[in-house]
């Protein structure tokens, strides 16, 4: 097979998208032809996401018009490869536009729902994908009821168990055990914030928080404010994060409920560490019986449940829940649907 990814921030940032798409790639190149489109286009990234905006929700925001330029630079060289797949990643007018030409010499798009319930997957939905891939339960619930004619599919995203486990070499801090580690990009949605509350409240904890944002200054202020030496905030590459698990005694996240999946709580888990996460069917279904679940709004609650989890014996619970999201496994699933879509045209 001949497969394409299309992703404008690829080797420009590292987020979840990003690593879905290089963990997918690398895998299924050993049987198929994969090529990560990456169309060069100049990015000003003091431009803020304008979320559900006006000019957002009709894709005329500064990123979607990047988006279009991006993706219409890329058309020819779909074209001319004709592709058996492409999975365009970056909604807007993107899958469209391939919708079209993927159409017009008979290719297959799949769309991986990677920016999580909401107007981004709606629209592309609307772009009638051949397939659609939820990375949970909850997101293929949803994606049947908005374009039943759609054939929808569960498959989550995943972990390189060899990469992330618990034995190796730790990133080396100062701040005294226990530590709780919270990975995530500084912004609103990541409700960074409400970390720092709720350790604060427990009299010996740290907390290593590891990412970068628009936030970082404010979350660097509160941190010092409520936590001082307990407190420290870093940026790290992906290559590093083994190490950075390593570190800590467990893992917390309590993002808003539109994140797709969270990667980082399958990267922690296969690290051996517990986790504390936001109470929710997506969050329940990645975590299982690797940690607890709370209403991070709470910050009693949220505390509470810092507190058990770090007094908790978890054994090798959090290890074997993250073992159930092989990313070799998930890329054999990838594969066998692709195979599917092509025998069926």
């Amino acid at each position: 097979m001949k497969i394409a990814f299309l992703n404008i921030y690829q080797n420009n940032i590292e987020r979840g998208g990003e690593v879905f798409v290089s963990e997918l790639a690398k895998r299924l190149s050993k049987d198929n032809r994969v090529d990560i489109i990456d169309t060069k286009v100049s990015l000003d990234w003091s431009k803020k996401d304008s979320s559900l905006g006006f000019t957002r929700r009709i894709f005329v925001d500064y990123w979607s018009r990047k988006i279009f330029g991006f993706t219409f630079k890329s058309i020819p060289k779909i074209w001319k490869e004709k592709y058996d797949i492409v999975i365009p990643l970056n909604g807007g007018w993107q899958p469209a536009l391939v919708r079209i030409v993927t159409w017009l010499y008979g290719g297959e798009m799949v769309i991986s729902g990677q920016s999580g319930i909401g107007w981004d997957d709606r629209n592309n939905l609307w772009c009638f994908p051949n397939a659609f891939v939820a990375p949970s339960s909850k997101a293929l619930s949803w994606a049947k009821k908005v374009m039943s004619i759609v054939k929808s599919f569960y498959i989550p995203n995943g972990v390189d168990l060899e990469r992330f486990n618990s034995q190796g070499k730790k990133l080396i801090t100062k701040l005294i055990k226990p530590v709780i580690l919270c990975v995530g990009a500084l912004t609103e949605q990541k409700r960074i914030d409400l970390v720092i509350r709720a350790v604060a409240k427990l009299d010996n904890a740290s907390l290593l928080v590891v990412g970068k944002g628009e936030l970082e200054d404010n979350l660097c202020k509160l941190g010092q404010e409520l936590l001082g030496e307990r407190f420290e905030l870093i940026s790290a590459p992906y290559e590093d994060m083994p190490q950075v698990y390593r570190c800590a005694d467990m893992f917390t996240l309590v993002s808003k409920g539109s994140e797709a999946f969270g990667n980082v709580f399958v990267e922690a888990m296969a690290s051996g560490l517990p986790v504390v996460a936001r109470d929710d069917e997506q969050r329940r279904e990645i975590v299982g019986n690797a940690g607890l679940f709370v209403n991070p709004e709470n910050a009693e609650e949220y505390a509470k449940a810092l507190e058990k989890a770090l007094k908790t014996d978890w054994g090798d619970k959090p290890r074997i829940q993250a073992e159930k999201f092989s990313w070799d496994s998930i890329a054999e699933q990838y594969e066998n649907l692709f195979k599917n879509l092509i025998q069926k045209k």
